[in-house]
Protein backbone atom coordinates (compact mmCIF):
# COMPACT_ATOMS: atom_id res chain seq x y z
CA UNK A 1 0.00 0.00 0.00
CA UNK A 2 1.72 2.57 -1.28
CA UNK A 3 1.05 6.12 0.96
CA UNK A 4 1.29 9.44 -0.79
CA UNK A 5 2.89 12.19 1.64
CA UNK A 6 0.55 14.72 0.12
CA UNK A 7 -2.29 12.74 1.51
CA UNK A 8 -4.36 14.33 4.03
CA UNK A 9 -4.05 11.40 7.38
CA UNK A 10 -8.03 11.27 7.66
CA UNK A 11 -8.13 10.32 4.02
CA UNK A 12 -5.12 7.51 4.44
CA UNK A 13 -7.48 5.72 7.75
CA UNK A 14 -10.80 5.97 5.19
CA UNK A 15 -8.94 3.52 2.72
CA UNK A 16 -7.01 1.67 5.13
CA UNK A 17 -10.23 0.91 7.17
CA UNK A 18 -12.14 0.74 4.24
CA UNK A 19 -9.08 -2.24 2.45
CA UNK A 20 -9.15 -4.18 6.37
CA UNK A 21 -13.08 -4.24 6.07
CA UNK A 22 -12.74 -5.58 2.39
CA UNK A 23 -9.92 -8.51 3.85
CA UNK A 24 -12.39 -9.33 6.76
CA UNK A 25 -15.58 -9.70 4.64
CA UNK A 26 -13.44 -11.93 2.30
CA UNK A 27 -11.90 -14.27 4.89
CA UNK A 28 -15.93 -14.17 6.08
CA UNK A 29 -16.96 -15.32 2.89
CA UNK A 30 -14.62 -17.99 2.27
CA UNK A 31 -14.68 -19.37 5.91
CA UNK A 32 -18.31 -18.90 6.88
CA UNK A 33 -19.13 -18.05 10.17
CA UNK A 34 -17.69 -18.75 14.06
CA UNK A 35 -20.58 -18.51 15.74
CA UNK A 36 -23.57 -20.31 13.38
CA UNK A 37 -23.88 -23.53 12.64
CA UNK A 38 -22.69 -24.90 9.28
CA UNK A 39 -25.85 -24.49 6.98
CA UNK A 40 -26.63 -27.68 4.77
CA UNK A 41 -26.57 -25.57 1.60
CA UNK A 42 -22.69 -24.53 1.89
CA UNK A 43 -22.20 -28.35 0.92
CA UNK A 44 -19.46 -26.91 -1.84
CA UNK A 45 -17.09 -25.67 0.75
CA UNK A 46 -14.67 -27.86 2.47
CA UNK A 47 -14.70 -27.24 6.31
CA UNK A 48 -12.30 -24.33 7.83
CA UNK A 49 -10.18 -26.85 10.16
CA UNK A 50 -9.67 -30.40 9.15
CA UNK A 51 -7.58 -32.70 11.92
CA UNK A 52 -4.21 -33.26 11.08
CA UNK A 53 -4.08 -36.91 9.20
CA UNK A 54 -2.12 -39.26 10.62
CA UNK A 55 1.37 -40.13 8.49
CA UNK A 56 0.91 -43.32 6.68
CA UNK A 57 4.43 -44.33 7.45
CA UNK A 58 4.51 -44.01 10.73
CA UNK A 59 1.85 -46.61 12.34
CA UNK A 60 0.29 -45.81 15.67
CA UNK A 61 0.22 -47.45 18.73
CA UNK A 62 -2.67 -48.72 20.24
CA UNK A 63 -4.29 -47.43 23.72
CA UNK A 64 -3.64 -50.65 25.43
CA UNK A 65 0.42 -50.78 24.87
CA UNK A 66 0.93 -47.12 26.74
CA UNK A 67 -1.24 -48.40 29.03
CA UNK A 68 0.69 -51.58 29.73
CA UNK A 69 3.85 -49.22 29.61
CA UNK A 70 2.36 -46.90 32.25
CA UNK A 71 1.58 -49.61 34.46
CA UNK A 72 5.11 -51.31 33.63
CA UNK A 73 7.15 -47.88 34.94
CA UNK A 74 5.21 -47.67 37.91
CA UNK A 75 5.55 -51.74 38.85
CA UNK A 76 9.30 -51.24 38.28
CA UNK A 77 9.59 -47.53 40.36
CA UNK A 78 7.73 -49.40 43.19
CA UNK A 79 10.08 -52.12 42.90
CA UNK A 80 13.03 -50.23 42.99
CA UNK A 81 11.71 -47.89 45.34
CA UNK A 82 11.25 -51.46 47.71
CA UNK A 83 14.55 -52.67 47.15
CA UNK A 84 16.91 -48.99 48.05
CA UNK A 85 18.32 -49.15 51.75
CA UNK A 86 15.98 -47.21 54.39
CA UNK A 87 18.13 -44.55 56.16
CA UNK A 88 16.58 -44.77 59.44
CA UNK A 89 14.41 -48.21 59.60
CA UNK A 90 17.56 -50.61 59.44
CA UNK A 91 20.10 -49.06 61.77
CA UNK A 92 19.96 -49.96 65.48
CA UNK A 93 19.03 -47.57 68.22
CA UNK A 94 22.57 -46.38 69.81
CA UNK A 95 23.15 -46.89 73.14
CA UNK A 96 22.84 -44.26 75.98
CA UNK A 97 26.15 -43.65 77.14
CA UNK A 98 27.13 -45.19 80.58
CA UNK A 99 27.72 -42.80 83.35
CA UNK A 100 31.35 -42.66 84.23
CA UNK A 101 32.03 -44.06 87.95
CA UNK A 102 34.42 -41.73 88.63
CA UNK A 103 32.70 -38.62 88.51
CA UNK A 104 29.46 -38.13 90.04
CA UNK A 105 26.43 -36.87 88.69
CA UNK A 106 25.17 -33.19 90.06
CA UNK A 107 21.94 -33.54 91.30
CA UNK A 108 19.30 -31.30 89.36
CA UNK A 109 17.92 -28.49 91.98
CA UNK A 110 15.95 -26.68 88.71
CA UNK A 111 12.61 -27.59 87.21
CA UNK A 112 11.95 -27.34 83.68
CA UNK A 113 8.92 -24.70 83.16
CA UNK A 114 5.73 -26.10 82.56
CA UNK A 115 3.79 -24.23 79.62
CA UNK A 116 0.86 -22.58 80.95
CA UNK A 117 -1.68 -21.47 78.26
CA UNK A 118 -4.09 -18.91 79.06
CA UNK A 119 -7.89 -19.81 78.74
CA UNK A 120 -9.41 -17.45 76.07
CA UNK A 121 -6.30 -19.32 73.39
CA UNK A 122 -8.01 -22.46 74.34
CA UNK A 123 -11.16 -20.70 73.47
CA UNK A 124 -9.38 -19.36 70.34
CA UNK A 125 -8.72 -22.45 69.20
CA UNK A 126 -11.87 -24.15 69.99
CA UNK A 127 -13.75 -21.23 67.79
CA UNK A 128 -10.73 -21.52 64.94
CA UNK A 129 -11.85 -25.10 64.43
CA UNK A 130 -15.58 -24.51 64.47
CA UNK A 131 -15.19 -21.73 62.09
CA UNK A 132 -12.83 -24.27 60.12
CA UNK A 133 -15.72 -27.03 59.96
CA UNK A 134 -17.76 -24.41 58.29
CA UNK A 135 -15.88 -23.55 56.03
CA UNK A 136 -15.21 -27.00 54.97
CA UNK A 137 -19.19 -28.01 54.90
CA UNK A 138 -19.58 -25.27 52.51
CA UNK A 139 -21.73 -23.35 55.04
CA UNK A 140 -21.80 -19.97 54.03
CA UNK A 141 -24.71 -18.01 56.25
CA UNK A 142 -24.92 -16.33 59.50
CA UNK A 143 -23.63 -19.26 61.10
CA UNK A 144 -20.36 -18.45 59.57
CA UNK A 145 -19.99 -14.97 60.34
CA UNK A 146 -20.95 -15.42 63.79
CA UNK A 147 -18.31 -17.83 64.41
CA UNK A 148 -15.62 -16.11 62.22
CA UNK A 149 -16.98 -12.72 64.85
CA UNK A 150 -16.17 -14.79 68.03
CA UNK A 151 -12.86 -16.79 66.61
CA UNK A 152 -11.86 -12.72 65.82
CA UNK A 153 -12.47 -11.27 69.49
CA UNK A 154 -11.17 -14.50 71.15
CA UNK A 155 -7.82 -14.31 69.24
CA UNK A 156 -7.45 -10.93 69.81
CA UNK A 157 -8.12 -11.38 73.48
CA UNK A 158 -5.61 -14.41 73.93
CA UNK A 159 -3.05 -11.40 72.46
CA UNK A 160 -3.72 -9.51 74.93
CA UNK A 161 -3.64 -11.80 77.60
CA UNK A 162 -0.44 -13.95 76.25
CA UNK A 163 1.76 -10.65 75.59
CA UNK A 164 4.46 -9.81 78.66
Amino acid sequence: MATNPEERPEERQRRELEEIRRKFTEVGARLGSAFEPASPQNDDQPPALLPPAAPLDQPTRPRWQWLAAVALVFVLGTGLGYLLPRSGGAQPAPSPPQPSATTPAAPRTSTAPSAVVPRSCLETARRGDETIALLMRNVRNQRLARALKAYTLASQACREEASP
